[in-house]
């Protein structure tokens, strides 16, 4: 049973956050990353985008939180299907997401490739996001219009906003869970990315 929605998009901090919810929430956290030891998922992801229903229970079955895309493009239907969870949303300053957006999952989806990944994150930007993602401009608009409406859609009372420099206390705070002794985590630089898109293309996902 999911805790915790994030609707943040992708460099946001999301891999950090996974590793901080595991650490407070006891249980796995779901993340790009949990997608590619699971191959049906990419198929599911590429069905929502199509608009075909999915059985999130099925698909989240043993997970305590979800970050980063492909789910936080479905972060509404997911907060209806867990109205108890608190809503996350990670942001951080548009340009300098748009910097580490465009020299990471922009710069893969432009490439030419037939694997899962691409075709899964093709779909999922295109319906949930923009089909512009070499457009500077038009992705920072939907970058903050998804902000925009996560915030205008959410209850105050449910709606975490958190930037990658908060660390632990306010996550704390949302879920009453105290702050644990040890350094907040931090991963997945832009260097970590790249290094993990090579390994994954290696092994052709």
């Amino acid at each position: 049973m999911l805790r915790v929605v994030g609707a943040g998009l992708g460099r946001t901090g999301t891999m950090s956050l996974k590793l901080a919810l595991e650490r407070l929430l006891g249980g796995p956290c779901y993340h790009m990353v949990e997608v590619f030891p699971r191959p049906t998922h990419f198929e599911h992801w590429t069905a929502a985008a199509r608009g075909q229903p999915v059985d999130w229970r099925a698909l989240f079955e043993g997970f305590e939180a979800v970050v980063d895309w492909p789910a936080s493009a479905f972060w509404s239907e997911l907060a209806v299907a867990y109205p108890d969870a608190l809503v996350l949303l990670s942001t951080r300053d548009s340009a300098s997401w748009w910097k580490s957006a465009d020299d990471t999952i922009f710069r893969v989806m432009q490439a030419q490739s037939e694997a899962p990944v691409h075709k899964m994150m093709s779909a999922v930007v295109a319906a949930r996001f923009t089909s512009a993602v070499g457009d500077r401009d038009a992705a920072i608009a939907a970058y903050e219009n998804h902000n925009a409406r996560v915030r205008a859609t959410v209850p105050p009372g449910r709606l975490l906003e958190w930037s990658p420099g908060d660390g632990w206390a306010p996550l704390c705070e949302a879920l009453r869970i105290p702050i644990p002794d040890a350094p907040f985590p931090h991963a997945n630089t832009t260097e970590e990315f790249k290094a993990r898109v090579v390994t994954v293309r290696s092994g052709d996902v």
